[in-house]
């Protein structure tokens, strides 16, 4: 601009100072970029540029100053200090800090594309789980109830028998009950994404646990403890059963002096579900079968609770087999009675 060429001295002040204005304006430019409260974010960063801008003038003047003096540079100190030397620093600061802030959007809008891309990474993930998880379900549901023959006809068949048979067999009357009481709730097939009753799944507890103890002719050693108000509690369908097959399935439940236990909780918000039982060592070939079982259970409540849950399961010194889950479950009822 001058159509002349200074000293090395002189461009290395110049750039020095060049470079660190850039970076300097940066770093806080970035810092008060990431500030949450907006009002003091626009009243700080007009400031910082105007502190930034008496500084390299200043400095720039200092450091003419002192490379003159030591030779590096030869100028009139008197020059130093006239308005085409001063307006030239503020202009070439302000030039280099408008540099820096496009230097700051673009680290920024590198970041925040990658944020975007995570954040899609994780939504395809989420939906190949939550395909999965539907998949499983349908799985689960197919084991659970394999015939597909017409449920009208299936139900009427199984009334007329519970029909004939509840005054020469009652048991065997019960034990027909309490089957199709189980079927027919199998063939709603809840969808994955959907939230079911928790009253009607402890129901197809209890119809289980009848249909071992007439399987058994009632030796199970087995409590069912249901605590708190359950009604309009919504959760997962078959992780409930899923926990009590495995009881029937791995566990020892006619030990005589250690009970089974299925305790359903609901108090301050929170449920909590806890299994305990034996563990039954002549099964010890199905454990697999059982770690599947536990591991779609934890998929299946990440699924509808995200983080806010706790799952928990593990073998105790009294060789039981132990599992928690803790959710908070606000009850809709008590919402619409305040």
């Amino acid at each position: 601009m001058s159509k002349r060429f200074g000293t090395i001295g002189i461009y290395f002040v110049i750039y020095t100072l060049i470079i660190s204005i850039f970076y300097i304006h940066a770093y806080f430019y970035e810092k008060e970029l990431n500030r949450k409260n907006v009002t003091l974010k626009f009243i700080r960063i007009p400031v910082i540029i105007c502190l930034e801008i008496i500084g390299y003038t200043l400095l720039a003047i200092y450091l003419r100053i002192a490379f003159n003096r030591i030779h590096i540079i030869d100028t009139d100190e008197s020059q130093l200090f006239i308005k085409e030397f001063i307006m030239g620093s503020i202009w070439r600061s302000l030039y280099f800090i408008g540099f820096s802030t496009g230097y700051v959007y673009i680290l920024k809008s590198f970041e925040d594309r990658k944020k975007v891309e995570a954040l899609e990474r994780q939504s395809l993930v989420t939906q190949i789980e939550k395909q999965t998880l539907e998949n499983d379900l349908v799985h689960s549901q197919n084991n659970y109830l394999r015939s597909q023959i017409n449920p009208h006809f299936l139900f009427n068949t199984l009334n007329f028998i519970y029909n004939d048979a509840r005054k020469k067999a009652p048991m065997a009357a019960d034990a027909i009950m309490n089957l199709a009481e189980m079927m027919r709730y199998a063939l709603k097939r809840p969808e994955a994404s959907e939230m079911v009753s928790l009253n009607e799944e402890i129901e197809q507890i209890e119809h289980l646990i009848n249909l071992h103890k007439l399987r058994t002719a009632n030796t199970i050693n087995l409590q069912l403890d249901v605590i708190g108000d359950m009604f309009g509690l919504r959760f997962p369908p078959l992780i409930l059963l899923t926990l009590v097959e495995n009881i029937f399935k791995h566990g020892n439940v006619t030990h005589s002096s250690q009970t089974a236990l299925i305790r359903i909780s609901y108090e301050r918000n929170t449920l909590n579900i806890t299994t305990i039982n034996m563990i039954n060592e002549i099964r010890g070939a199905e454990r697999e079968s059982h770690n599947v079982g536990i591991d779609n259970i934890n998929k299946r409540l990440k699924n509808f609770y995200g983080d806010n849950y706790i799952f928990k399961f593990f073998k105790d010194p009294l060789n039981r087999f132990i599992t928690e889950i803790d959710v908070k479950v606000p009850n809709p009822m008590s919402t619409l009675i305040n």
